[in-house]
């Protein structure tokens, strides 16, 4: 009888445990929006990076950081996180439109032309930029020619 009281007042407290990790996890990312949204980069870049530990396989925080990098004007970073979720997630319509501007602006025009044909496959929503990528990757190429 101890042994079952024992036990199942052990399973209660694993199990508490376990929902309290849950949730404090799940709400790291939460957190991290809230705090974007409210235009506190510096603090939503520790929740979204906190999150990474527990989440290492969730696009959703490499596309935040790489928002951040891009108003921090870190290319290098931004585009390692950009990586990450084209790996995590190919079809991502918003990295790959990051990714292309990136690429743009580093005078890439090859990866940018791979990324609009990327992008011709993603779209769904967001199609009405394709047009405008492709004028603004050949009025880079050209600028660039003269």
């Amino acid at each position: 009888m101890k042994k079952n009281i024992k036990f199942l007042l052990l399973s209660i407290i694993v199990l508490f445990f376990i929902n309290s990790k849950a949730f404090s996890i799940e709400s790291f990312f939460e957190e991290g929006l809230k705090l974007f949204n409210n235009k506190e980069i510096k603090k939503s870049k520790f929740y979204f990076q906190k999150d990474m530990v527990f989440n290492p396989k969730f696009s959703k925080n490499y596309l935040y950081l790489a928002k951040i990098y891009l108003k921090e004007k870190n290319d290098d970073e931004q585009e390692k996180n950009l990586n990450t979720v084209l790996i995590l997630e190919p079809s991502n319509e918003e990295a790959i439109y990051m990714m292309f501007n990136l690429m743009l602006k580093k005078s890439n025009f090859s990866e940018s032309k791979m990324l609009i044909e990327k992008f011709e496959i993603a779209c769904s929503i967001t199609c009405e930029k394709k047009a405008e990528m492709k004028k603004r990757l050949l009025i880079n190429e050209d600028s660039k020619e003269q």
